[in-house]
């Protein structure tokens, strides 16, 4: 009987592995990064999705979050998307413009009227244009727009109360044309730098201040180094969900429909949850020691309308066409 019970045995080994295999086979990995700590707003989001994604496809999905840029940095995110080396990165949209240089319409100074105007861009009709016209011209897909937040300035040397008061320091910025020749017309020296070497500069003195969406302010503790907020709002955006087309690849129709629904839920998530974010986290800055500012925008204004003007007269007609939209929705 001895023979038997092992080949029986080998049987239910072989089963058993077979078994685990086909499990494996059937479950769909995503690591999800981004730049940020994992309760940051991105987090918000991530969370959410990853919750949701693995209930709508009874975990034939799995989520995996990576935030901190255990994958990799912001500045390489979008490449690494369109090589299939990353699944999926949350990505400013300012470093999404290189490329995908018709982003920048989104970049703009004061481009958005207020909160409202932004939201209706971006889920309405130039969202959706723009969300076909980048999967079809770089493979990778935008899985939601996200919450719409305001870059606040920060900097070590003086409060910043008027338009003069801007000028002659050197702010880190990314590398996007568009918010470097945003800060030349404000009148400051823009030193683009990557934001993994933003806090060292900071500290060391290479820089004299930035801006960043008002709650990274708050994860990143810049509040530590930089004592002096300006509440300008020059520039407002979204840090969309991308995936990258090999990832998109490996889903079944019923997949990617869950996948997609779970998406668009977390971002209804994310914007009502950080809806009141901005004003706690200024709040919360001024508490920590900054010195809060509310500088007159009115010059501010002037000198980005000459941006818009120039950058719509050498962008092209498509460029132009998104912008009058943008402009048109706010109407």
């Amino acid at each position: 009987m001895k023979p038997i019970n092992t080949l029986a045995a080998a049987v239910a080994v072989a089963a058993l592995a077979l078994g685990v295999g086909v499990a494996n086979a059937k479950t769909i990995t995503m690591n999800l990064g981004w730049a940020t700590p994992i309760d940051s707003d991105y987090g918000v989001a991530g969370k959410k999705f990853k919750e949701l994604v693995e209930k709508y496809t009874d975990g034939s999905v799995v989520v995996k979050l990576r935030p901190s840029g255990q994958i990799g940095g912001e500045d390489e995110a979008f490449k690494a998307l369109q090589l299939g080396t990353v699944d999926g990165y949350f990505i400013s949209q300012n470093n999404v413009s290189p490329h995908f240089p018709l982003f920048d319409v989104f970049q703009l100074p004061y481009i958005f009227q207020s909160t409202e105007h932004a939201y209706k861009v971006f889920m309405g009709p130039v969202g959706k244009d723009i969300k076909d016209l980048l999967e079809s011209k770089t493979g990778v897909h935008i899985l939601m727009f996200g919450d719409v937040s305001y870059r606040d300035l920060y900097n070590t040397q003086r409060p910043i109360e008027k338009f003069e008061d801007f000028g002659g320091l050197k702010y880190r910025v990314p590398k996007n044309e568009v918010m470097i020749e945003t800060f030349r017309a404000f009148g400051a020296e823009p030193v683009p730098l990557a934001w993994s070497e933003t806090p060292t500069a900071l500290q060391t003195g290479t820089i004299d201040g930035g801006d960043n969406g008002t709650s990274v302010i708050v994860d990143m503790k810049f509040f530590e180094f930089a004592k002096h907020l300006a509440i300008l709002e020059h520039f407002s955006g979204v840090a969309p969900m991308f995936a990258s087309g090999r990832f998109m690849g490996k889903l079944s129709p019923e997949l990617k429909e869950g996948v997609l629904k779970a998406a668009r839920e977390a971002e209804e998530y994310q914007q009502e949850v950080l809806a009141a974010d901005t004003d706690e986290s200024r709040a919360y800055l001024e508490k920590m020691g900054m010195q809060v500012t509310y500088p007159d925008k009115t010059k501010f204004i002037e000198a980005a309308m000459k941006v818009q003007d120039e950058f719509a007269a050498k962008k092209g007609e498509e460029f132009r066409k998104y912008l009058q939209m943008i402009r048109d929705a706010a109407k």
